[in-house]
This record gives C-alpha cells, structure tokens and sequence, in this order.
C-alpha cells in the first residue's frame, strides 16, 4: 500500500473506551511512521482530551468505525475541531476487517490508520448537523406512530374480550362516538339508551340501535381501572405525538425550499417530504451518482454471478427508515392509474409480483428525487407523459419500419 497521508489516526470506538492509534511520517520516505497507540474513556473531558491530543499532533484526518451508535458523541465533539481543517471519517466496519487471528483493540485502531494513510478509506454518509437532529424527531414520530397504534390494540382486545364490540359498527372506534362510549364505560360498566345517546355523535346515531347490540357485555371494577389507565397512556401519546409533529414543522421551516420539491411529487405529502429529507439530506454531493444514493439506501439488488451463472438476490441492507418511506409513497402512487409512475408500476407488476414492482417503484422514486434536489427542479408529470408518448412513437416507427423492409405497405392513422 502506498502512503498518501503525512498524519493520520485510526479510532476503535467502544462503549467505555477508545483506542486510537496515531501514524505520523514522510510519506515519500522508506522508513515506516511513527505509531503512537493512546487510549481514552468515553465521557466529555476524555473526549475533549481527545481532540486535544489530535490537536496537539495537528492531525486532521481521522477515522473511525460505524457500529453500533458509540461513534456519534466522538464525532459531534471532534467536527468542531480545527474548524474546517478536520476530516471525519464514519467507516462500515464490514468494509476493513482485519485479517483473521490476533485481533486486539490496538491492532483494530493500528489497522484502521493504516488504511486511512494509504487512502484505502471511504467514509459513509453523515449529514449536517441541523438535519441530523431533525432526524432524531421523524425517526421518534415513527416510533409513537407504533406504540399508538400497539395500545388501541390492547384496548381493542379488552374491549372485546369483555363483549364490547365496537368495531363491528364503527369505522374509527378511536373516534368522538368510540371515545365517548369508552369513557362512559369506565364510569358505569355498562352502556343504556340514555348514556349511548349521549354518546353517539353525527354519522353514528344512525346506527344507534345496532351500536346497542353490539355492547352486551359488562365491565368489572378492575376491567374499569384498566381501561381508565389505558385510555388515559393513549391520549398521552397523542398529545406526545402532536408536539413531536409541531417541532417537525418548526424545524424544517428553514428547509421549505427541498420541501417544495418533493411535495411536488404526486403521492408525497408534507410528512413524508420530512421524512426523506431527514434521512437524505438537503445536498446531494454527498452521492456522485443515482446510483450510489439508491445502493446506500438499500434499493439496489444484490449481485450474486458464479460459473456465468446470475442467481436471484433479495435487495441489499440499507437505511430502513428512507425504504420503508418509499415504499409506502409507492403503494399511494400505485393506487392512482392516470399517473406516469403508476402506469409504469402496473406495466411492471406484469412481469413480476407486487412486492417486488412495489420496491421497484421506490427506486425510481429515489431517482427522481436525487435529481430534483440536484438540479433544484420541480416534478413535471406532463414531461415524462411526453417522454413516453415519444418512446411509443418510436417503437411504432421502428416496427413499421421493419414491415417496410419485408415488402408491406403499412399506413399510419394521421
């Protein structure tokens, strides 16, 4: 391996502790460079001794690996260092093992050094800091998303448990009419004329009488207490849920312009627009190509050849949050049949399953998006519906071009 770096260090980044191994040399020389092997705790005065050292050395490229989450409070504290000057690398482990056998923390941190001063080291991507602490706020959203939806279940089977059949007559049993049955239930135990009656609201009082068969059932005094604290853990986390929202639409205030992209796009609303952005960033120099944004998101399949042989693949491990994202913007799109990208959809779900059109779907999505957000343009339906009619157009030529040379006459409609 041939040097190109004069001062490097490697990090080996663990729970308690961090091993660094610092190489510092000529690198036209033929002498081997100077290790220094150092190794530091993990709280904000080891951390900052840290950076002081790497200071003290004028070291400005450092790299570390990316397991687990214990590189990120070594990251936010050495990217204030030297302002500008300081390169940080967050490296896949999977991507630089170490030769089999002997394996120590300091051999770890020596190899890791040895790699960045050869400039074998590619860093993965980390956005600005701004768009990672909004991140923290959508991935959270998620989250409460899935714990809201987890407690109406268990509220749902309490209820049902108990012959409280709501569900069976009501579309939303979580709405105003289910709440207020719910909560009267927690009162009496039971549910008469009069209490439905007050409970039902709009649309439901149709349905009042079936809604009275459906709630034959009685309540114990534990049953009571139970539902009480599970109604009130719900409304908890929707009133967490609407102030995580609110912050969201705060914080990207500052980004409306990507914001305007992607709304533009049919089938991504303002949430999903904060998601994506979130999770990719508003600069795309990040990512040389389409290619490499949809490979590190995880939309791109694997490769698998062997004795000339190409063998089925599932697709690659990549950003979950940003997959499941598109895919979820994919069956919107797919559900509507007078868009370009769901004619493109429905042509390729022909040649294959659901899933995997579904999936497909995404990664064009991820293609146009990475476009957009690089030449700051918006979604233009009418331009891709006009670049398929020519398409059309030039397959029809070329076949009447093949009939031509066959010897028929062939007349095209005007």
């Amino acid at each position: 391996m041939e040097d190109i770096l004069d001062c490097c260090c490697g990090l080996d980044v663990h729970k308690e502790s961090i091993v660094a191994c610092l190489l510092a040399g000529p690198v036209k020389s033929k002498l081997k460079p100077q290790s220094e092997i150092k190794e530091f705790g993990t709280q904000l005065r080891d951390l900052l001794a840290l950076r002081q050292w790497l200071e003290e050395h004028q070291c400005n490229y450092v790299a570390m690996e990316s397991s687990g989450i214990y590189w990120q409070p070594v990251y936010a504290v050495l990217e204030t260092s030297l302002s500008d000057e300081m390169h940080l690398l967050v490296v896949n482990a999977r991507h630089m093992k170490n030769v089999p056998g002997k394996k120590t923390d300091m051999r770890d941190a020596e190899w890791i050094a040895t790699l960045l001063r050869a400039g074998l080291l590619k860093g993965s991507f980390v956005p600005e800091r701004d768009i990672r602490d909004l991140r923290q706020f959508t991935r959270y959203r998620k989250a409460l998303i899935r714990d809201i939806t987890s407690q109406k279940n268990r509220i749902e089977k309490l209820m049902q448990s108990n012959g409280f059949r709501l569900s069976s007559f009501l579309s939303d049993s979580f709405g105003s009419s289910g709440l207020a049955i719910m909560h009267q239930l927690v009162q009496d135990g039971f549910m008469t004329n009069q209490s439905l009656d007050r409970c039902l609201k709009a649309q439901a009082w149709k349905k009042a009488h079936e809604i009275l068969s459906s709630l034959n059932g009685t309540l114990s005094m534990p049953q009571r207490k139970l539902l009480k604290m599970q109604l009130a853990h719900l409304a908890e986390l929707q009133a967490n849920l609407r102030e995580v929202e609110e912050e969201i639409h705060d914080g990207f205030s500052q980004f409306q312009g990507p914001i305007e992209l992607l709304d533009s796009i049919p089938g991504i609303d303002q949430t999903a627009a904060y998601t994506i952005l979130a999770e990719i960033g508003a600069e795309m120099s990040a990512f040389p190509t389409a290619q490499h944004i949809c490979a590190w998101a995880g939309l791109a399949p694997g490769n698998h050849k062997s004795a000339n042989k190409q063998k089925k693949q599932r697709i690659t491990p990549g950003n979950n949050y940003l997959k499941t994202m598109l895919c979820e913007v994919a069956w919107v799109i797919a559900s509507h049949k007078i868009l370009y990208l769901s004619s493109w959809y429905w042509r390729l779900k022909q040649q294959t399953d659901a899933k995997r059109a579904i999936v497909a779907l995404a990664r064009k999505l991820l293609v146009i998006i990475y476009t957009m957000l690089k030449t700051d343009q918006l979604y233009n339906e009418q331009k891709f519906l006009e670049r398929k009619k020519a398409s059309e157009q030039r397959k029809v030529n070329r076949m009447v071009y093949e009939l031509s040379r066959l010897g028929y006459a062939v007349s095209l409609p005007a």
